[in-house]
């Protein structure tokens, strides 16, 4: 790896070239690493064999990387953290999405009938790996400023998400700073979108029960009618929230299951529903169990049925530090030029890094991973899903200009 050079990049305004380029070799073998985990996915907390090729990768590299308390994920510091200066980290989710692999043209496929790297964990994944990689051999080099800690995150698909874990056990110890990526189908590969504040939506989850005597669908005057319920539920209780909940919040509740009765002439005795609720505003999530509890207990209580509520809280909303997304978009900019950062919107979809979030300032980007010009767009959690494999190596020489530019910026320890 050569040092660097003073030859200026397009579109960076004479900026010297940074270093932290990736090499062909490199660009290779982490496709190549990428396509077996595509091959071998694994769900939440049972990322055996995700953590150990990580971990073997890692050693190999001549670096110690430490499996996570709940025996998957995985973190690994590349340099030697001083004890003063606070660490960058980069952030990865390892797991896969429980859904079928729809594609049958690639020889990558999912080798598990039931399971999928849906999200582009995969590739967020192998863009950590190899921008640790890149790091290390710079520190070899004596080129890197600071210390970089590497976080393989599990079970970002499981609510709450793993990093609630992760962060009881001390991986944000000594961080002063987090990023992080991810896939997006919408933009194009060498391209990233980015937005300060919120960048996601909160998730939580929703299940409800509604029992009555149930009876015969001849005399339903004399039941509760669970299947009336359950409809009334479902389309009341949104309704009655949008007149309670500020129209800026975003609150959103869109039901994923319903359930109720056996036969055509029974009224069931039962019924069930569940459903997630989204959020734009952290503000309006704090508010929203107590007013989603009120309000399907009152949509309940009108067609007499008794209701039980399990609010099971997922994620708040991503929110970027302003100052890191800067870097983001700085880091960006010396490597492929301002044109390849476009602005963003705010996601309804949850993520977890929202939880580091509430310790340590940092920031997400949307990278995108669809081919140019094609037109394509292979949306996540969807069996279809794939990506323009160019991707890894534009995100792996992003997180190593950010790794690089916010060193230098502060500053060795005098």
């Amino acid at each position: 790896m050569s040092r660097e050079s003073q030859t200026a990049q397009p579109g960076t305004s004479d900026r010297p070239e940074l270093p932290g380029k990736l090499p062909d070799h490199l660009r290779a073998e982490l496709i190549a690493f990428r396509r077996d985990l595509h091959m071998h996915p694994e769900l939440g907390h049972q990322e055996f064999r995700t953590t150990a090729a990580i971990k073997a990768r890692l050693e190999k590299a001549g670096l110690s990387p430490r499996v996570l308390k709940s025996g998957t994920g995985l973190v690994c510091d590349v340099g030697t953290w001083d004890g003063v200066r606070p660490i960058l980290a980069l952030r990865a989710d390892i797991d896969a999405l429980p859904i079928p692999d729809a594609k049958t043209h690639v020889p990558y496929r999912s080798t598990f009938p039931d399971r999928a790297h849906a999200c582009g964990h995969d590739v967020h994944t192998t863009i950590v790996l190899g921008a640790g990689l890149v790091l290390a051999e710079l520190d070899r080099q004596g080129m890197l400023p600071r210390a970089v800690r590497l976080l393989f995150q599990p079970a970002e698909e499981v609510l709450p998400g793993g990093a609630s874990e992760a962060i009881e056990s001390g991986v944000l110890d000594g961080v002063g700073k987090i990023i992080a990526v991810h896939c997006d189908p919408r933009v194009d590969a060498g391209r990233i979108g980015l937005r300060a504040g919120a960048i996601t939506s909160a998730c939580d989850r929703l299940e409800v029960s509604l029992d009555g005597p149930g009876g015969h669908t001849a005399r339903p005057h004399l039941t509760t009618d669970l299947v009336t319920a359950a409809a009334r539920v479902a389309l009341d209780v949104p309704a009655v929230l949008a007149r309670r909940m500020d129209a800026r919040s975003g609150m959103s509740i869109t039901w994923g299951r319903i359930e109720a009765g056996h036969a055509c002439n029974v009224i069931p005795m039962h019924a069930e529903l569940s459903g997630t609720v989204r959020c734009l505003d952290i503000n309006a999530w704090h508010e929203a169990p107590d007013q989603i509890h009120a309000a399907i207990d009152e949509v309940a209580t009108l067609h007499r049925a008794k209701s039980e509520i399990t609010y099971v809280r997922g994620v708040p909303p991503v929110v970027n530090d302003p100052v890191i997304t800067e870097l983001l978009r700085e880091s960006m900019a010396a490597r492929r030029g301002a044109e390849s950062v476009e602005d963003t919107e705010q996601s309804l979809g949850g993520e977890d890094f929202s939880w580091y979030l509430e310790h340590v300032p940092g920031a997400m980007a949307r990278l995108g991973v669809r081919a140019p010009g094609s037109g394509t767009k292979h949306d996540l959690h969807r069996g279809d899903f794939d990506v323009d494999e160019s991707a890894i190596g534009v995100g792996v020489e992003f997180f190593t200009a950010a790794a690089l530019i916010d060193g230098r910026r502060t500053g060795p320890v005098r």
